[in-house]
Parts: structure tokens; sequence; C-alpha cells
């Protein structure tokens, strides 16, 4: 009985989705006014939230002192390299595999601090811009429930689907515009 409730269930809001895929068209022939749909591109909004000039400053100056230490890594572990090619062939069996354990545990702390200062970086950046990506949402829930919105779809996000969308419900100029205001 219970299964049959879960199917019967689930046929009736296929039909739902069904009545309002077929009830699409009539909505599209409204004005925009009337849509409870709008859109924002999140990648246009963050670079223009007062705040985030200085933030991704703060970043790039924190990673590029991370890449100053990657790479004098890298330097020294050529260098090594270097200097067995050259040695190799005048090194006994026993020291040429010392050398080559050698090279191979340089490699693999290079590759650990470059993994570690990648994740540094990453939580850095959340730490930056997560308080600006918080007061976007603000502003954009405001405006889903000032406009009595159901959706507000973002067109900047990784792996979106929207390939097309009706101008007259952007609403990232607006977005942009009360986070500059509230400045």
């Amino acid at each position: 009985m219970t299964r049959f409730r879960l199917v019967s269930t689930l046929h009736v809001l296929a039909l739902t989705a069904t009545a309002a895929l077929v009830a699409a068209p009539a909505a599209a022939q409204q004005p925009a006014a009337a849509s409870r749909f709008a859109w924002v591109n999140s990648q246009l909004i963050i670079r223009q939230v007062p705040g985030y000039a200085q933030a991704e400053s703060t970043l790039n100056a924190e990673v590029a002192g991370f890449r100053v230490e990657v790479q004098r890594m890298q330097t020294q572990l050529d260098s090594m390299v270097r200097v067995y090619d050259q040695q190799q062939i005048a090194l006994s069996p026993s020291n040429r595999q010392a050398k080559q354990q050698e090279i191979r545990d340089m490699q693999q702390r290079l590759e650990q601090r470059y993994g570690e200062l990648q994740n540094q970086a990453a939580e850095r950046e959340r730490e930056l811009v997560a308080p600006l990506e918080e007061r976007v949402k603000g502003v954009i829930e405001g405006l889903r429930a000032e406009r009595n919105l159901l959706f507000i779809f973002d067109v900047g996000a990784p792996g979106n689907n929207i390939v097309a969308a009706d101008r007259t419900l952007d609403l990232t100029a607006l977005v942009v515009q009360r986070l500059q205001a509230a400045q």
C-alpha cells in the first residue's frame, strides 16, 4: 500500500510538472513584470561588490609569496637533478641510488608543500570572499522577496544550463546598484 502511494504521489508530481511545462508558453507571453522568475550573473556582481578589489589584491599578494616559495623549491630540485645527471656515471651504484632517493624525496616535499599552499590559498580566498558573497546573497534574497519571485537563476555559475534568457528579467545591475548604495 505504501509503495502504491509513493508511485501515485510521484505520478501526481510528474503530471503537475508536465502541466507547468505546458503552461510555460502561455506564461512566457505575459509581460516580464508578471514573471515569477529572474536571473543574475554572479560573476559580474561579485567583481563589482565594494571591497572585492581589496580582497582580490590581498589574495594576489599572498599567493605571490606562495609562488616564490614553490619556485625556490623547484629551483633546488632542478639543481639537484642537473648535478646528478653530470655525476651519475662516476657514482657507485649505491651512491647513485642514494642520490636518486634524495631527488625523489625532494620532489615529494615539493609536491606536498605545493598542495599545502594551494589549500592555504583556497582557504584564504574563502575567508576574504565569503563575507562579500553573503552580502550579495542577502541583496538577491531581498529582491526575490520584494518582487515575489519564485526563483532567481545564476547564469554566471559554472555548469549552468541556461543558454538564452529574457534580458528584462536580469537583476544583475539592480543587485550591484543596491550593493554599492549600501556601502
